[in-house]
């Protein structure tokens, strides 16, 4: 499995979510504090978008991180206060003429994004964030955030959650790297939502993680 065929997997799944989707239901909740479907989705077009600025941008430096440690890079130097961030993202979804403006706008851009990526080497280096990763690694970090994006986007809309056996496989295994062993009688949508604070861990997951359980939720 590459983190492309991961990130496919999760872009096609989170555009046959929003397909056809009716104005009110882009405003049903997700699982990402303070945002609708339609504030989701603008972020996730944005994360695209940053896929297509990193594939043609020369990153010259050595990587500083890879697919696992971007994430806890990636925690240390968030803001205390992410209300800037959810603002704009909430603003600029709502200036869309109509929703279907901004599903088609996602379509296109994370099309284009994952174009971008197929023709780059998966050992070269680009630069996103204030870090140098190797492309496949940079894959991998969009594959796992649309992997969980799309648990959250489908939060209220089961009916339109489809499996991600490929992405979110990728997000146990990142996970496990960065922690050690998960529950084996977790599932990969479990180890998804607890791994990164969106479910809660109960008294048998903290006995059976240990100090591990400390070092969760990798992300949020």
């Amino acid at each position: 499995m590459s983190a492309l065929d991961a990130l496919a997997e999760a872009y096609a799944a989170t555009s046959a979510a929003v397909d056809g989707l009716a104005p009110r239901d882009l405003l049903r909740p997700t699982g990402a504090e303070s945002w609708c479907v339609a504030d989701l989705l603008l972020h996730l077009r944005l994360d695209a978008e940053r896929a297509l600025v990193a594939c043609t941008t020369t990153a010259d430096d050595e990587p500083d991180v890879d697919a696992v440690t971007y994430w806890t890079a990636y925690q240390q130097g968030k803001p205390d206060d992410g209300g800037a961030h959810a603002r704009f993202v909430r603003v600029s979804a709502a200036a869309y003429a109509s929703p279907a403006g901004l599903v088609q706008h996602w379509s296109h851009v994370s099309g284009a994004a994952l174009r971008a990526l197929a023709a780059r080497d998966p050992d070269g280096r680009v630069s996103t964030q204030g870090h140098v990763l190797r492309v496949e690694d940079f894959t991998a970090t969009l594959a796992v955030e649309g992997a969980v994006h799309h648990l959250d986007l489908t939060l209220e809309l089961p009916q339109r959650r489809h499996p991600l056996p490929l992405s979110l496989a990728l997000t146990r295994e990142v996970v496990t790297r960065a922690v050690g062993p998960l529950p084996a009688r977790w599932s990969d949508v479990d180890a998804a939502l607890r791994a990164t604070g969106r479910a809660p861990l109960d008294d048998a997951d903290r006995a059976e993680l240990g100090a591990a359980a400390d070092r969760l939720p990798l992300f949020s």
